[in-house]
């Protein structure tokens, strides 16, 4: 849908959620012809209308901040057949993403100035979300030799990772803590020990079935446990990636109670999934980490009902048939999934498992506050990235529906309940459904 904009807009008759604000209430939405919120709640009616100003009826609808996705992977530049950073935003924002944070595994590599200043403009001239960049912690995600974090945080970058890759060597990992601490930035790596984390799915009783190798906890556990030490030694900002075992998460918590600055993050599929969806060799459902037992599904959804994982990813991460439709153990990990983050979560909802308050929160204000961006909230004076949502609009997940220019769901032809029904960026209205 083409962007549109009026002198203003109402929306009208909507239950509001703002965790920013704690704020769950019926009420009315005022956004400016700037394109930033006037008056949000039950009492913005008393403000009047704008002239000439758009008004919109959404009895039935939950207004929440733009959603806000920590970890997606786009093509572009190198890999445009799988995703560009356009195709990108389309998908994001038919799920309700009006921010992303792109990680840097392009070709080339996102580990210098111009690159990052290549995807702002990109972005600038393409995207219909907010698009920001995570930029290499180390040349080409190598993990030999630091990035100059300092010019990149200039450029752009709001976060510096490693990727898919982990990083096995702890005195550049403290090294460059330190130098991320002199700048106030966050360092998120993802957690997969190379020599324990070489199988292709969950190390278990299934894999033995299947006859497949596995990927055991510990490989896991044992970098996390590295890392938080080392962030609690160097004092920096330290998120760990996606977690996806019961023990990480006490990790977590044990590492906080040391006044260790550190948080989470979990990706949908692994408190939606389990190893038991990989059925007969269903290559769609091979990820990183490799998705767990059903027991570890639970631990994270209780990780993230009481906090002690901070935010929830898509870990979207386009594949095309040449690397996804392979033998099992031979097809790349990841799937898609900007369009299907926000129905997945709600079933969490659905189910009485998590609150809408605190799943809005994890997917929209805590990673706008963990990496500094101007999102996440309906206070005055904000950005109007907004997610309209009908909770209880039945869907399926059909592959010629997906806007992504991959179809590497591990959801197609799942039956949801809940989907982003319009999606506002800066005033404007990126997506509307129908």
């Amino acid at each position: 849908m083409s962007p549109t904009m009026s002198n203003g807009t109402v929306l009208r008759n909507l239950r509001i959620i703002d965790p920013s604000r704690n704020l769950d209430e019926t009420g009315t939405i005022i956004i400016g012809a700037d394109g930033r919120i006037l008056a949000a709640g039950k009492n913005a009616q008393n403000q009047g209308t704008p002239d000439g100003a758009t008004v919109r009826d959404c009895q039935g609808l939950v207004a929440t901040p733009g959603l806000v996705d920590a970890r997606v992977y786009v093509g572009e530049p190198g890999a445009e057949h799988r995703e560009t950073i356009s195709s990108a935003s389309r998908a994001a924002a038919a799920g309700g993403v009006t921010s992303f944070i792109m990680m840097p595994d392009t070709d080339p590599v996102l580990d210098d100035i111009a690159l990052v200043e290549f995807v702002q403009k990109t972005a600038r001239d393409k995207a219909i979300v907010n698009v920001h960049t995570a930029a290499a912690l180390t040349k080409g995600l190598a993990g030999k030799e630091m990035t100059e974090f300092g010019l990149l945080q200039q450029a752009g970058a709001v976060a510096f990772t490693n990727g898919r890759h982990g990083l096995s060597d702890s005195l550049l990992l403290r090294r460059a803590m330190t130098y991320a601490r002199e700048f106030d930035a966050v360092i998120s790596l993802e957690l997969r020990e190379k020599y324990l984390g070489n199988g292709v799915m969950n190390e278990g009783l299934f894999a033995s079935w299947l006859g497949l190798s596995g990927v055991p906890k510990e490989a896991e556990i044992i970098p996390l446990e590295r890392d938080l030490r080392i962030a609690g030694l160097t004092r920096a900002k330290y998120h760990a990636a996606k977690i996806s075992v019961a023990e990480s998460a006490e990790a977590m918590r044990t590492a906080r109670a040391r006044g260790a600055n550190v948080t989470c993050g979990v990706s949908i599929n692994h408190l939606s999934l389990n190893e038991n969806d990989i059925g007969e060799y269903r290559s769609f459902f091979k990820l990183s980490p490799p998705l767990r037992s059903e027991d570890d599904r639970i631990a994270m959804v209780e990780a993230l009902a009481d906090g002690s994982i901070d935010i929830i990813v898509s870990s979207h991460d386009p594949q095309d048939v040449d690397t996804k439709r392979l033998p099992f153990a031979d097809a790349a990990d990841g799937a898609i999934g900007l369009e299907t983050m926000l129905s997945a979560a709600l079933r969490l909802h659905h189910d009485g498992r998590v609150p809408l308050m605190r799943l809005v929160s994890a997917m929209s204000t805590r990673p706008a506050e963990i990496f500094g961006l101007d999102a996440g909230t309906l206070k005055p004076g904000a950005k109007a990235d907004i997610t309209l949502i009908d909770l209880d609009e039945p869907w399926i997940v059909a592959k010629d529906m997906l806007l992504s220019r991959s179809k590497n769901t591990p959801f197609e032809d799942a039956r949801f309940s809940g989907r982003a029904v319009a999606t506002y960026v800066g005033g404007k209205c990126v997506y509307s459904l129908g």
